[in-house]
Parts: structure tokens; C-alpha cells; sequence
């Protein structure tokens, strides 16, 4: 497999899947709104006008599946959800589409999935592959995202659904929004379980899951030693540099603030890696000290 196509290749994540995948040998290529804005090698695509260049299909040998507008970006008006959903579901089908229509076919369909799946807050059970979908909205959003891939498996090809947790990098995504303040604090409880994994090591992750013929079906993407909202503030605070106070941020006002997205960061999963790891996939970082240590580096 040399050609791998990524989409929402521009985001947080693609940024860093690209690097790793170049640093392998790979060729990539991003499909985007903009192409020629890219200094990426890129092909035209538009999930509203549900269009996609048939020549980024057949240049594939392998897709990466990430785009999906981002859920804590802004408040969850009934607008914003539906944008939330159909971002997935839409680019998704849209793939399907295009590659049911092409004459060479990818080898595999890497998608991005979250732990999301298994509800806002699954307490202190530890949930894997196997555990039931919950029945909150980004729940929903997933299992339908997951099915929309799902179809694409029955072209033929080989399928990864990656869920992904909490992932952890000082440039963006929760670790920044959590640095912010001048102070760093637990948010509610601070009890609630975080199953996190650095981004080097989920890029990683997905590496290994273009590059390995074994691997098909779905896979949690999240590190072997999930924390607490207080142990991962914590520690993010001692290798940030930031003042850490016990007293968490009361879950009412973050309710006030948030709305029903607060329901994020106030419940929590406890997230199995097994499957991945008896794969045969290693972390480079499985514990959380050393993971923060790697990523503030």
C-alpha cells in the first residue's frame, strides 16, 4: 500500500496522521473543499454539493475517514446538531458512493469513530468493543456514523472503526481548552473517568491499521491506563507549568455555560485498549506521566 488518501487531513489529527504516514515512505493525499490552498497533494470534494474527484478514488490504495465537524466547537442548538450528525453521515455516504462507482477500488477503509459511543458516562465499569451503544445524542451520532461505514465493509474492503478517546496534545483539541485558565481545577467531580491517548500514539494507530491485513472491525483507540478528570488536570498542570487547586469547577454552572455539551465533561468512560494491544499494536505511551511529560516536551 503506497496512496493514502485522508479526509479532514487539515484537522488537529490529519495533520499528525500525514506526518507519520510520510515519515513511513507513504504518498498523501487530502481530499478538501480548497485543494489548491493546500500545499498537500490534494483532490476536490464537497459534502453540500455531494461531489467528490473520481481520480482521488482510483489514485487510493487506502482511505483514512476523519472528517466531521468538531462537537465542543459550539453550543448544541438543534441546528448544530443536525450539522454535527450529517457532517459524518454525509461524508461518509459520500465515500461509499465513489467507491462503489470505482473501477480499482481501495484496499482498506480506516475510519475514525469515539468512545462517544458507549454514552456520555458509563461510571466505573470498564467498557469495551463489545459494551452497548448508549442512548444520548452523540451516541446516536455515532452509531450512525458507524453503520454509514459499515456499508462500505460490504464493498469488499477491509474496514477499521477506530474510537477514539480523549486525545491529548498542547497544541489543541481538550488538553488546550483545559489550560487555559490561570489555574487548573477538575471540572465537577473531578471523579469522572478520561480514557486519553497522546496523539503521536494514535497516529500510530492508524498506521498500524492501514499497514496490518489482520486488523478489521472495531477497535477503541484510547490508552491502556484510562485516569480521572482530577488525575489528568493534574498532570497536565505539573508539565504546563500551571497552579492545580483539588476544588473542582461546579457542574452547574458548567450546565449554565454549556448547556446539554457539558454532559461531556461531566461524565466520563472508562475505556478497554485490549483488543487493539493483543493486535499487536504497542504504545509508546501507556502511562499518564509520562505521556503528559512526552506531549509538553
Amino acid at each position: 500500500m503506497k496512496n493514502i488518501l485522508i479526509t479532514g487531513g487539515s484537522g488537529l489529527v490529519g495533520k499528525k496522521i500525514t506526518q507519520q504516514l510520510e515519515s513511513e515512505g507513504l504518498a498523501v493525499a487530502w481530499l478538501s473543499r480548497s485543494p489548491k490552498k493546500n500545499t498537500q497533494k490534494s483532490f476536490a470534494w464537497d459534502i453540500d454539493k455531494n461531489t467528490i474527484d473520481p481520480a482521488a478514488i482510483e489514485w487510493a490504495d487506502g482511505i483514512i475517514h476523519l472528517a466531521g465537524e468538531g462537537v465542543a466547537e459550539k453550543r448544541w442548538t438543534d441546528d448544530r446538531k443536525k450539522t454535527i450528525l450529517e457532517s459524518r453521515t454525509q461524508s461518509t455516504s459520500l465515500l461509499y458512493e465513489a467507491i462503489k462507482k470505482a473501477k480499482n477500488k481501495p484496499e482498506a477503509f480506516i475510519s475514525a469513530s469515539a468512545v462517544g459511543f458507549y454514552g456520555f458516562d458509563t461510571g466505573d465499569k470498564t467498557v469495551d468493543e463489545n459494551a452497548k451503544h448508549g442512548t444520548d445524542f452523540l451516541a446516536k451520532v455515532v452509531v450512525a456514523w458507524e453503520n454509514e461505514v459499515k456499508k462500505i465493509a460490504d464493498l469488499g474492503l477491509r474496514t477499521v472503526l477506530l474510537r477514539i478517546g480523549i486525545v491529548l496534545d498542547k497544541e489543541g483539541g481538550a488538553l488546550k481548552e483545559m489550560m487555559k485558565p490561570p489555574v487548573a481545577a477538575p471540572l465537577g467531580s473531578g471523579k469522572q473517568w478520561m480514557s486519553w491517548i497522546v496523539i503521536d500514539d494514535l497516529a500510530r494507530m492508524f498506521s498500524f491499521a492501514v499497514k496490518n491485513e489482520k486488523i478489521s472491525g472495531t477497535y477503541n483507540a484510547v490508552g491502556p491506563i484510562p485516569a480521572t478528570n482530577a488525575e489528568l488536570t493534574k498532570a497536565a498542570a505539573k508539565y504546563a507549568g500551571k497552579p492545580f487547586i483539588g476544588l473542582g469547577v461546579p457542574g452547574f454552572g458548567l450546565k449554565l455555560v454549556l448547556g446539554e455539551m457539558a454532559l461531556m465533561v461531566l461524565g466520563g468512560n472508562k475505556v478497554s485498549s485490549k483488543k487493539i494491544q493483543s493486535a499487536g499494536f504497542k504504545f509508546n505511551y501507556s502511562e499518564l506521566d509520562e505521556g503528559m511529560k512526552g506531549v509538553y516536551a
